[in-house]
């Protein structure tokens, strides 16, 4: 078996009803189809309606499940609201919350204007915030249990990361939403935890990140310990898990899957891997050398 085959059995995921906020693209797309062929429902969010539709009926065609295309911007709490009733016209229910919408670019701070700040923080922090206040309070409110909510973080919440600080902040404020709520709002029922991914290439936001002179100047996969950028199949496979029942004592947990990115930065002296085993030779014969003194 090899790390693109999937994990759960086919059932793992029937009867769960799911909202899959920045659904239509990318990871949120991959998940998604996932969770369908684990026999669950899924709504997909975003504010482009056509791509939603396209993908819910590329998704059901592929998957022969239901997926409901649900026009929505997280970043106003009416809109979200809104979708949240459409959802449970529909549905019925809903189980599962995953925050996955997210916006982002690299850019020098001092270039990025007031609003462009604005733009990530509300889509990403106050998105995520509007989404699990809407689910959050009607759970409560029904007193309607074993739900839960996964959201999706960046390394970079814990360690900070220079040219992408909107991101960074935004992505901080989801970590302590989400270990915050993990212990208050355990006695309504509800789990919370989230992902942090390391390099999974998507199209779409790939691109826009990397434009074509950047993509070779900067090749992610050395940055990488495994020295290979993630599988979509991967990072679907443990959002299944930590949605899926068997996790049901997982809470509060932040898993990180970049294949040992962000500790490889972090390590003081990990530059010293690219020294040639040559010159490691002569370092121990200086430092025996020495010891001898």
């Amino acid at each position: 078996m090899n790390y693109t085959a999937k994990m759960l059995r086919d059932d793992a995921l029937k009867g769960k009803n799911i909202v899959v906020t920045g659904g239509g693209s990318g990871l949120g797309k991959s998940m998604t189809k996932y969770f369908l062929e684990l026999g669950a429902q899924v709504a997909i969010t975003s504010r482009n309606l056509d791509k939603l539709k396209n993908t819910a009926k590329e998704l059901e065609e592929a998957t022969g499940g239901t997926c409901l295309p649900v026009q929505c911007d997280v970043r106003h709490y009416d809109q979200v609201e809104a979708m949240r009733d459409q959802v449970l016209a529909s549905f019925g229910s809903v189980d599962i919350l995953l925050n996955n919408a997210a916006g982002n670019f690299i850019a020098p701070t001092e270039r990025l204007s007031a609003n462009a700040f604005d733009t990530i923080i509300d889509i990403v922090l106050k998105g995520t915030k509007n989404c699990t206040l809407a689910f959050g309070k009607y759970w409560i409110d029904t007193k309607y249990t074993n739900t839960n909510v996964l959201n999706i973080v960046t390394t970079y919440a814990w360690t900070g990361s220079s040219y992408v600080v909107p991101s960074a902040t935004a992505k901080a404020g989801v970590l302590a939403l989400t270990r915050s709520l993990a212990v208050e709002w355990a006695k309504y029922g509800m789990r919370f935890n989230a992902i942090a991914p390391g390099p999974f290439p998507t199209k779409g936001a790939w691109d826009r990140l990397f434009p074509e002179e950047l993509k070779d100047k900067f090749d992610m996969t050395k940055q990488v310990p495994l020295r290979r950028v993630g599988d979509h199949q991967e990072l679907a496979n443990l959002a299944a898990y930590l949605v899926s029942d068997f996790a049901a004592y997982v809470n509060g947990e932040v898993v990180t899957i970049d294949g040992g990115e962000w500790l490889q930065g972090a390590g003081q002296f990990n530059l010293f891997q690219d020294i040639p085993e040559h010159m490691w030779d002569q370092l121990e014969a200086m430092i025996k050398a020495k010891g001898k003194k």
